[in-house]
């Protein structure tokens, strides 16, 4: 085989790597949002505390029965990782709950976003990922719009902390795959969180978390929310660069507009669908730059 002949098969594989990745990300995305419209149906149940504590818990029982991550021979940076890992899940989920529980989907979705896109123009070195930052920024901003009248400040602090730990999530995800293999790191941070969360789950909802239903539908949003998203995350951030998944993340707000259609019944207006584009063709954009960076 030829040099130019191997490096086309590089090529080749290099570009199915990265649409595999965007395609795990775009699928975690889905599964968040639609995740999260079960997670509101138990607020009045269990509280937002209470609600995160079910997702962790139940998914850290899922990930450390299907993953069964070994404890022995890991290093103290290893642990280090897994423990900051772990604050951050807790803290962002935390935080991201309680914006829910005062402010619109919308807004905090939006606010929480610019903790990502800051982190995509600070690690990127290329001067179009600045410019559909800025596109994925607009799109973002044009769809959370209606949710920011009269918007609740204490409401809007916790979105804007929870950004603060999503950038620091995406972070953690791609140096814990890194350090253990498969799903492993996961699993064990999302015990960490998991064990974090139980005293402010239990002193917020107390007895109603243990309710047949209410375990049921915690159940099912430790899947969608936590699972299913956060592992192909992980997976994918392994060949997707933090730059081009942070900026992915601007389909988070679309496809949370998406899931409010589908299962609300929720109208888009001309805007909305505007925006959808905006942050679609933005989030193609950034992976496209990424490729192109990488020859």
């Amino acid at each position: 085989m030829t040099a130019e002949a191997e490096a086309g098969t590089a090529g080749a594989a290099g570009a199915r790597g990265r649409i595999g990745s965007v395609a795990l990300v775009i699928g975690g995305i889905v599964s968040l949002q639609f995740g999260a419209s079960v997670a509101v149906l138990l607020f009045p149940r269990a509280g937002a505390l209470g609600v995160v504590t079910l997702r962790l818990v139940a998914a850290a029982l899922v990930l450390l029965i299907f993953c069964r991550p070994k404890v022995r021979g890991h290093s103290r940076g290893d642990w280090a990782t897994v423990l900051t890992f772990g604050v951050a899940l807790v803290g962002m989920n935390s935080l991201f709950y309680q914006a829910l529980d005062r402010i619109p989907l919308g807004a905090a979705v939006t606010l929480e976003f610019l903790g990502p896109l800051i982190l995509s123009v600070a690690t990127s070195r290329r001067l179009m990922s600045l410019v559909w930052a800025a596109l994925a920024l607009g799109g973002v901003v044009l769809l959370g719009r209606e949710g920011f009248d009269g918007l609740n400040l204490v409401g809007a602090g916790f979105a804007l902390a929870a950004g603060g730990l999503w950038a620091a999530y995406i972070l953690l995800s791609a140096r814990t795959g890194q350090r253990f293999p498969q799903a492993d790191g996961l699993a064990l941070a999302m015990t960490v969180a998991a064990v974090l969360s139980l005293p402010l789950g239990i002193a917020s909802a107390g007895s109603a978390l243990l309710n047949p239903v209410t375990l049921g539908l915690g159940a099912a949003v430790a899947l969608m929310s936590s699972v299913m998203p956060y592992t192909l995350e992980l997976l994918a951030l392994r060949k997707l660069p933090a730059s081009g998944f942070a900026v992915m993340m601007s389909l988070e707000p679309a496809a949370a507009a998406t899931a409010g259609f589908l299962v609300l019944h929720q109208a888009l207006g001309w805007a909305e669908i505007l925006a959808i584009g905006l942050v679609v063709i933005a989030s193609v954009g950034a992976v496209r730059s990424v490729g192109a960076g990488s020859h």
